[in-house]
């Protein structure tokens, strides 16, 4: 197995950053209590595979995991997906339903987006975090439960609950352990680890050339490690060779890293033709620094440097043919 991939939870987790691997120590040691974690985070930075981690860490990772994004359902349904209900309790109810706390039983309730649950069930919410029972809808017996709390949220709820917007008491029951998950901006250097990951799932494909990687590195990637993923899947569909080119990534990609690249003085070939003001040696000996400059960047690969050159592999084994002449004669 490579140094960046690394068992977790059944499968391969990705990474090289030493902020992720601070991540997981400290799931690690928040999944031996049963307190409520809070993880909070960017869209697509892996926030249920945190509140997993979490869940397969604890003493509880042999009873039930359930998950449910609170975004998701709509406003009147939380409370009965929640609690449930009994039957006859509204029109339609012609049978008991379990909530999902009570199939949560024992083991970890995975609430996600927690912070677009409204005023009322942020109330309910907190009672049962408080007191660990409640009545299911048109209920008159109390159904007690026994559940490990997870919630994340892509909000900054301090900032929600100054406005009035979530309550206060909840976010600090609910906070009793925080865990951010960091974006992938902040940890560029799991980016080219997670691609060719990526890449290997979706296609047989080699590789990225040595621009597309510049370009990934470059990009502040926005959507995180779901925007990654699929950039990486529809720039395998779409490239013909067996390496991945700039020119198949999105252009927004392709154009961040040429704003974000230093241009060097002599960045072309092309370039070193155009200097008048320089003499005939003064250009062959810059053009030979800026070539040999460039092929230990590429460790010796004569295909990237042509690349990134803007020159014909042909051309630069001339050019390198000739300089290993002019060594000679002098």
């Amino acid at each position: 197995m490579r140094p960046d991939q690394h068992e977790f939870l059944g499968m391969k987790a990705v990474f090289r950053s030493e902020s992720m691997r601070h991540v997981l120590a400290k799931l690690q040691r928040f999944a031996q209590s049963n307190a409520t974690v809070l993880i909070e985070g960017e869209s697509g930075t892996g926030k249920e595979i945190l509140a997993r981690a979490v869940h397969h860490f604890s003493l509880r990772h042999m009873q039930p995991w359930v998950d449910v994004s609170c975004a998701a359902l709509p406003e009147h349904l939380v409370e009965s997906e929640l609690f449930g209900y009994e039957k006859g309790a509204f029109s339609g109810a012609h049978t008991r339903k379990e909530g999902l706390f009570e199939l949560a039983t024992g083991g970890t309730l995975f609430l996600d987006e927690i912070g677009e649950l409204d005023a009322r069930m942020q109330v309910k919410l907190l009672r049962i975090l408080d007191c660990g029972s409640y009545y299911r809808l048109g209920g008159t017996r109390k159904v007690e439960t026994n559940v490990r709390v997870v919630a994340a949220t892509n909000r900054d709820l301090e900032r929600s609950v100054a406005a009035g917007e979530f309550r206060k008491d909840l976010y600090h029951r609910l906070a009793q352990l925080r865990i951010s998950a960091p974006p992938l901006r902040e940890r560029k250097e799991d980016i080219l680890p997670l691609a060719g990951f990526f890449l290997g799932q979706y296609s047989a494909k080699s590789g990225f050339s040595f621009e597309a990687e510049r370009c990934l590195e470059a990009y502040n990637w926005p959507g995180n490690v779901r925007e990654l993923r699929n950039v990486v899947m529809s720039s395998a569909v779409i490239s013909e060779s067996h390496v991945v080119q700039a020119s198949d990534l999105p252009a927004a990609i392709h154009g961040a890293a040429e704003c974000a690249r230093p241009r060097p003085p002599f960045a072309m070939a092309s370039d070193l033709c155009n200097l008048s003001a320089y003499t005939a040696g003064a250009i062959e000996s810059s053009e030979r620094q800026l070539i040999l400059k460039v092929l230990g960047e590429t460790e010796g690969h004569h295909e990237k440097a042509a690349r990134i050159l803007g020159i014909s592999s042909r051309t630069l084994s001339r050019r390198l043919k000739s300089y290993q002449l002019s060594e000679k004669a002098s």
